[in-house]
Protein backbone atom coordinates (compact mmCIF):
# COMPACT_ATOMS: atom_id res chain seq x y z
CA UNK A 1 0.00 0.00 0.00
CA UNK A 2 0.87 3.62 -0.99
CA UNK A 3 0.62 5.84 2.11
CA UNK A 4 0.20 9.81 1.29
CA UNK A 5 2.25 12.21 3.38
CA UNK A 6 0.60 14.03 5.89
CA UNK A 7 0.68 17.17 4.08
CA UNK A 8 -1.18 15.71 1.15
CA UNK A 9 -4.03 14.63 3.88
CA UNK A 10 -4.05 18.15 4.94
CA UNK A 11 -4.53 18.93 1.81
CA UNK A 12 -7.52 16.66 0.72
CA UNK A 13 -9.22 17.50 4.15
CA UNK A 14 -9.06 21.16 3.40
CA UNK A 15 -12.82 20.83 2.42
CA UNK A 16 -13.83 19.85 6.13
CA UNK A 17 -15.08 22.52 7.76
CA UNK A 18 -13.34 20.84 11.14
CA UNK A 19 -10.19 19.14 11.42
CA UNK A 20 -9.59 17.05 14.64
CA UNK A 21 -6.59 15.18 16.09
CA UNK A 22 -7.07 11.85 18.30
CA UNK A 23 -3.49 11.13 19.75
CA UNK A 24 -2.26 7.68 21.22
CA UNK A 25 1.05 6.72 22.75
CA UNK A 26 3.15 7.06 19.77
CA UNK A 27 2.99 10.66 20.20
CA UNK A 28 5.14 10.83 23.12
CA UNK A 29 7.21 7.56 21.76
CA UNK A 30 8.14 10.00 19.10
CA UNK A 31 9.13 12.59 21.08
CA UNK A 32 11.27 10.36 23.72
CA UNK A 33 11.14 6.66 22.81
CA UNK A 34 13.71 5.94 26.02
CA UNK A 35 10.86 6.48 28.50
CA UNK A 36 7.27 6.20 26.80
CA UNK A 37 7.48 2.41 25.38
CA UNK A 38 6.12 -0.18 27.94
CA UNK A 39 9.19 -2.30 27.54
CA UNK A 40 11.06 0.92 29.31
CA UNK A 41 8.21 1.32 31.85
CA UNK A 42 8.38 -2.01 32.66
CA UNK A 43 12.19 -2.51 33.27
CA UNK A 44 12.05 0.66 36.03
CA UNK A 45 8.52 -0.44 37.10
CA UNK A 46 8.82 -1.21 41.14
CA UNK A 47 6.59 -4.41 41.88
CA UNK A 48 7.49 -4.69 45.32
CA UNK A 49 4.02 -3.90 46.83
CA UNK A 50 2.25 -6.39 44.48
CA UNK A 51 2.71 -10.34 44.99
CA UNK A 52 5.80 -12.48 43.59
CA UNK A 53 3.22 -13.29 40.57
CA UNK A 54 2.47 -10.09 39.67
CA UNK A 55 5.73 -9.32 37.79
CA UNK A 56 5.76 -13.50 36.45
CA UNK A 57 2.47 -12.78 34.87
CA UNK A 58 4.36 -10.77 32.01
CA UNK A 59 6.54 -13.16 31.51
CA UNK A 60 3.68 -16.03 31.45
CA UNK A 61 2.04 -13.56 28.48
CA UNK A 62 4.69 -13.09 26.95
CA UNK A 63 4.89 -9.16 26.88
CA UNK A 64 5.59 -6.11 28.92
CA UNK A 65 2.36 -4.30 27.73
CA UNK A 66 0.75 -2.94 31.58
CA UNK A 67 -3.11 -2.98 30.14
CA UNK A 68 -2.73 -6.01 28.45
CA UNK A 69 -1.83 -7.99 31.91
CA UNK A 70 -4.44 -5.76 33.61
CA UNK A 71 -7.38 -7.21 31.24
CA UNK A 72 -5.85 -10.61 31.94
CA UNK A 73 -5.45 -10.99 35.68
CA UNK A 74 -9.06 -9.50 35.66
CA UNK A 75 -10.63 -12.14 33.11
CA UNK A 76 -9.09 -14.52 35.26
CA UNK A 77 -10.32 -13.73 38.18
CA UNK A 78 -13.82 -13.60 36.63
CA UNK A 79 -13.07 -17.18 35.13
CA UNK A 80 -11.95 -18.72 38.45
CA UNK A 81 -14.83 -17.41 40.50
CA UNK A 82 -16.90 -19.00 38.21
CA UNK A 83 -15.33 -22.69 39.52
CA UNK A 84 -15.81 -24.48 43.04
CA UNK A 85 -12.94 -24.92 45.16
CA UNK A 86 -10.90 -21.83 44.08
CA UNK A 87 -9.43 -20.25 47.40
CA UNK A 88 -10.98 -17.02 47.88
CA UNK A 89 -7.54 -15.53 49.02
CA UNK A 90 -6.05 -16.57 45.36
CA UNK A 91 -9.19 -14.48 43.98
CA UNK A 92 -8.66 -11.57 46.16
CA UNK A 93 -4.34 -11.12 45.25
CA UNK A 94 -5.56 -11.23 41.73
CA UNK A 95 -7.92 -8.90 42.33
CA UNK A 96 -5.29 -6.58 44.36
CA UNK A 97 -2.65 -7.42 41.66
CA UNK A 98 -4.86 -6.12 38.96
CA UNK A 99 -5.86 -3.03 40.50
CA UNK A 100 -2.03 -2.19 42.03
CA UNK A 101 -0.67 -2.70 38.59
CA UNK A 102 -2.35 0.33 37.39
CA UNK A 103 -0.84 2.38 40.16
CA UNK A 104 2.42 0.96 39.63
CA UNK A 105 2.11 2.08 35.53
CA UNK A 106 1.22 5.48 37.04
CA UNK A 107 4.21 6.20 39.20
CA UNK A 108 6.39 4.62 36.69
CA UNK A 109 5.08 7.05 34.33
CA UNK A 110 5.82 9.83 36.93
CA UNK A 111 8.97 8.58 38.06
CA UNK A 112 10.17 8.31 34.71
CA UNK A 113 9.09 11.27 32.87
CA UNK A 114 10.95 14.30 31.91
CA UNK A 115 11.29 17.31 35.09
CA UNK A 116 10.82 20.03 33.47
CA UNK A 117 9.61 21.55 30.00
CA UNK A 118 13.08 22.50 29.28
CA UNK A 119 13.97 18.95 28.96
CA UNK A 120 12.29 19.06 25.44
CA UNK A 121 14.51 21.63 23.42
CA UNK A 122 13.01 24.82 21.48
CA UNK A 123 12.87 22.92 17.84
CA UNK A 124 10.72 20.11 19.04
CA UNK A 125 8.16 22.57 20.92
CA UNK A 126 8.31 24.36 17.34
CA UNK A 127 7.57 21.38 15.28
CA UNK A 128 5.16 20.38 17.23
CA UNK A 129 3.30 23.47 17.83
CA UNK A 130 2.86 24.03 14.05
CA UNK A 131 1.85 19.91 13.86
CA UNK A 132 -1.29 20.58 16.45
CA UNK A 133 -2.17 24.08 14.64
CA UNK A 134 -3.72 22.21 11.85
CA UNK A 135 -6.48 21.22 14.53
CA UNK A 136 -9.54 22.77 15.66
CA UNK A 137 -9.86 19.99 18.41
CA UNK A 138 -7.65 17.65 19.65
CA UNK A 139 -8.01 14.32 21.57
CA UNK A 140 -5.31 12.61 23.76
CA UNK A 141 -5.26 8.95 24.37
CA UNK A 142 -1.90 9.58 26.58
CA UNK A 143 -1.63 10.23 30.07
CA UNK A 144 1.88 12.19 30.02
CA UNK A 145 2.45 15.92 30.05
CA UNK A 146 4.32 16.53 26.53
CA UNK A 147 0.95 18.10 24.78
CA UNK A 148 0.41 19.75 27.81
CA UNK A 149 3.80 21.27 27.82
CA UNK A 150 3.84 21.81 24.15
CA UNK A 151 0.33 23.75 23.82
CA UNK A 152 1.42 26.13 26.90
CA UNK A 153 5.08 26.52 25.20
CA UNK A 154 4.24 29.78 23.13
CA UNK A 155 6.77 32.39 21.96
CA UNK A 156 7.41 35.64 24.01
CA UNK A 157 4.82 34.47 26.50
CA UNK A 158 1.60 34.91 24.32
CA UNK A 159 -1.55 33.41 25.51
CA UNK A 160 -2.14 29.66 24.11
CA UNK A 161 -4.64 29.40 21.71
CA UNK A 162 -5.38 25.40 23.58
CA UNK A 163 -8.79 25.72 25.73
CA UNK A 164 -8.30 22.66 28.32
CA UNK A 165 -11.48 23.95 30.10
CA UNK A 166 -10.07 24.54 33.67
CA UNK A 167 -10.01 27.72 35.35
CA UNK A 168 -9.17 29.19 38.89
CA UNK A 169 -11.74 28.22 41.38
CA UNK A 170 -14.30 30.84 42.08
CA UNK A 171 -14.55 30.61 46.00
CA UNK A 172 -10.65 29.65 46.36
CA UNK A 173 -9.23 32.57 43.35
CA UNK A 174 -5.35 31.67 45.49
CA UNK A 175 -5.88 27.97 45.24
CA UNK A 176 -2.48 26.21 44.45
CA UNK A 177 -4.83 24.63 41.37
CA UNK A 178 -7.50 25.05 38.51
CA UNK A 179 -10.58 23.60 38.51
CA UNK A 180 -12.96 22.04 35.53
CA UNK A 181 -16.82 22.69 35.37
CA UNK A 182 -18.81 21.70 32.90
CA UNK A 183 -19.60 25.58 32.43
CA UNK A 184 -16.48 26.58 31.17
CA UNK A 185 -15.94 23.79 28.32
CA UNK A 186 -18.24 25.60 25.46
CA UNK A 187 -15.06 26.62 23.74
CA UNK A 188 -12.84 23.79 24.85
CA UNK A 189 -10.39 22.58 22.09
CA UNK A 190 -8.54 20.09 24.17
CA UNK A 191 -9.21 17.11 26.29
CA UNK A 192 -7.50 14.06 27.55
CA UNK A 193 -9.93 11.11 26.99
CA UNK A 194 -8.43 8.97 29.77
CA UNK A 195 -7.01 11.23 32.27
CA UNK A 196 -3.70 12.51 32.74
CA UNK A 197 -0.58 12.39 35.36
CA UNK A 198 -1.76 16.35 36.19
CA UNK A 199 -5.68 15.72 36.64
CA UNK A 200 -6.92 14.79 40.01
CA UNK A 201 -10.84 13.56 41.33
CA UNK A 202 -10.52 15.41 44.63
CA UNK A 203 -14.44 14.25 45.28
CA UNK A 204 -16.35 17.52 44.99
CA UNK A 205 -14.29 19.07 42.06
CA UNK A 206 -11.84 17.93 38.92
CA UNK A 207 -8.34 19.47 39.55
CA UNK A 208 -5.18 20.31 37.39
CA UNK A 209 -2.23 20.67 38.74
CA UNK A 210 -0.29 23.89 37.52
CA UNK A 211 3.46 25.47 37.84
CA UNK A 212 2.21 29.07 37.35
CA UNK A 213 0.22 29.11 40.57
CA UNK A 214 2.75 27.49 42.97
CA UNK A 215 6.29 28.01 41.65
CA UNK A 216 6.91 24.16 41.86
CA UNK A 217 7.40 21.62 39.30
CA UNK A 218 4.50 19.95 37.45
CA UNK A 219 6.48 16.59 38.17
CA UNK A 220 7.49 17.09 41.31
CA UNK A 221 3.65 18.17 42.51
CA UNK A 222 2.50 15.06 40.91
CA UNK A 223 5.02 12.63 42.32
CA UNK A 224 4.59 14.30 46.07
CA UNK A 225 0.55 13.83 45.73
CA UNK A 226 1.39 10.00 44.85
CA UNK A 227 3.58 9.28 48.08
CA UNK A 228 0.46 10.60 49.73
CA UNK A 229 -1.41 8.05 48.19
CA UNK A 230 -3.45 10.90 45.90
CA UNK A 231 -3.96 9.25 42.08
CA UNK A 232 -4.62 11.19 39.07
CA UNK A 233 -7.42 10.46 36.68
CA UNK A 234 -5.67 7.81 34.60
CA UNK A 235 -7.93 5.20 32.66
CA UNK A 236 -5.57 2.01 32.36
CA UNK A 237 -8.38 -0.74 33.94
CA UNK A 238 -7.58 -3.03 30.71
CA UNK A 239 -11.17 -3.94 28.67
CA UNK A 240 -12.75 -1.18 26.70
CA UNK A 241 -15.90 -2.05 29.03
CA UNK A 242 -14.09 -1.65 31.86
CA UNK A 243 -12.45 1.68 30.40
CA UNK A 244 -15.95 2.65 29.55
CA UNK A 245 -17.16 1.60 32.69
CA UNK A 246 -14.79 4.18 34.37
CA UNK A 247 -15.44 7.00 31.94
CA UNK A 248 -18.87 7.05 32.75
CA UNK A 249 -18.21 7.21 36.40
CA UNK A 250 -16.08 10.89 36.20
CA UNK A 251 -18.15 13.72 34.98
CA UNK A 252 -14.96 15.26 32.86
CA UNK A 253 -14.01 11.96 31.23
CA UNK A 254 -18.15 11.57 30.51
CA UNK A 255 -17.87 15.23 28.55
CA UNK A 256 -14.81 14.22 26.93
CA UNK A 257 -16.52 11.07 25.70
CA UNK A 258 -19.56 12.77 24.67
CA UNK A 259 -17.30 15.58 23.18
CA UNK A 260 -15.22 13.28 21.18
CA UNK A 261 -18.72 11.15 19.79
CA UNK A 262 -19.97 15.03 18.51
CA UNK A 263 -17.69 15.71 16.50
CA UNK A 264 -18.01 15.97 12.21
CA UNK A 265 -15.54 17.14 9.28
CA UNK A 266 -12.16 14.91 9.80
CA UNK A 267 -10.35 13.07 11.74
CA UNK A 268 -6.87 12.59 12.10
CA UNK A 269 -5.53 9.67 14.29
CA UNK A 270 -1.87 9.66 14.99
CA UNK A 271 0.51 6.99 16.97
CA UNK A 272 -2.56 4.91 17.86
CA UNK A 273 -2.75 1.34 17.01
CA UNK A 274 -6.50 0.91 16.87
CA UNK A 275 -5.97 -1.82 19.89
CA UNK A 276 -9.33 -4.19 21.04
CA UNK A 277 -9.24 -2.55 24.03
CA UNK A 278 -9.53 1.51 23.02
CA UNK A 279 -13.08 0.11 21.25
CA UNK A 280 -15.55 2.58 23.35
CA UNK A 281 -13.72 5.66 21.29
CA UNK A 282 -13.42 3.48 18.33
CA UNK A 283 -16.87 2.55 17.59
CA UNK A 284 -17.67 6.27 18.36
CA UNK A 285 -15.85 6.87 15.26
CA UNK A 286 -17.80 4.42 13.22
CA UNK A 287 -21.26 5.89 14.96
CA UNK A 288 -20.21 9.30 14.69
CA UNK A 289 -20.82 12.11 12.35
CA UNK A 290 -17.12 12.60 10.72
CA UNK A 291 -16.54 12.05 6.72
CA UNK A 292 -13.29 11.69 6.56
CA UNK A 293 -10.87 9.86 8.41
CA UNK A 294 -7.10 9.73 8.10
CA UNK A 295 -5.31 7.27 9.94
CA UNK A 296 -1.31 7.45 10.66
CA UNK A 297 1.04 4.64 9.68
CA UNK A 298 4.20 4.51 10.87
CA UNK A 299 6.70 1.66 8.95
CA UNK A 300 6.33 -0.20 6.57
CA UNK A 301 2.82 -0.75 5.98
CA UNK A 302 2.92 -4.09 5.17
CA UNK A 303 3.92 -5.36 8.49
CA UNK A 304 1.49 -7.46 10.41
CA UNK A 305 1.21 -4.89 12.85
CA UNK A 306 0.25 -2.33 10.45
CA UNK A 307 -1.93 -4.47 8.10
CA UNK A 308 -3.64 -5.06 11.80
CA UNK A 309 -4.59 -1.16 11.95
CA UNK A 310 -5.63 -0.72 8.45
CA UNK A 311 -7.98 -3.72 8.48
CA UNK A 312 -9.61 -2.15 11.62
CA UNK A 313 -9.71 1.47 9.71
CA UNK A 314 -11.56 0.16 7.18
CA UNK A 315 -13.89 -1.98 8.66
CA UNK A 316 -15.09 1.35 10.15
CA UNK A 317 -16.54 2.62 6.82
CA UNK A 318 -17.90 -1.28 6.77
CA UNK A 319 -20.03 -0.73 10.45
CA UNK A 320 -21.05 3.00 9.32
CA UNK A 321 -24.83 3.10 8.78
CA UNK A 322 -26.31 6.15 6.70
CA UNK A 323 -23.59 8.08 5.74
CA UNK A 324 -20.33 7.16 4.20
CA UNK A 325 -16.97 6.87 5.72
CA UNK A 326 -13.83 7.90 3.97
CA UNK A 327 -10.66 6.22 4.92
CA UNK A 328 -7.32 7.06 4.46
CA UNK A 329 -3.99 6.45 5.22
CA UNK A 330 -1.13 8.73 5.69
CA UNK A 331 2.82 8.24 6.42
CA UNK A 332 3.26 8.96 10.28
CA UNK A 333 6.71 9.84 9.90
CA UNK A 334 6.16 12.62 7.34
CA UNK A 335 4.27 14.22 9.98
CA UNK A 336 7.77 14.97 11.82
CA UNK A 337 5.72 15.89 14.78
CA UNK A 338 8.74 16.51 17.19
CA UNK A 339 10.71 17.61 13.60
CA UNK A 340 12.40 14.47 13.18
Amino acid sequence: MKLMSFSSALDVSNHCKKRHLLLGNGFSIACRPNIFVYGKLFEQADFSKLSPSAKMAFEALGTQDFEMVIKVLRDAKAILAAYDGVPSRLLKTIQEDADGLREVLVQTIAASHPAQPGEIEEHEYAACREFLAAFDTIYTLNYDLLLYWAQMHTEDGTIPSSDDGFRKPEDDYDAAYVTWEPVNSHKQNTWFLHGALHLFDAGTEIQKYTWVNTGIRLIEQIRDALTRDYFPIFVAEGTSDEKLTRIRHNDYLAKAYRSFSEITGALFIYGHSLAENDEHYLKRIERGKISHLFVGIYGDPDSPSNKAIIARAKRMNVQRRRTVLNVQFFDAGSAKVWGK
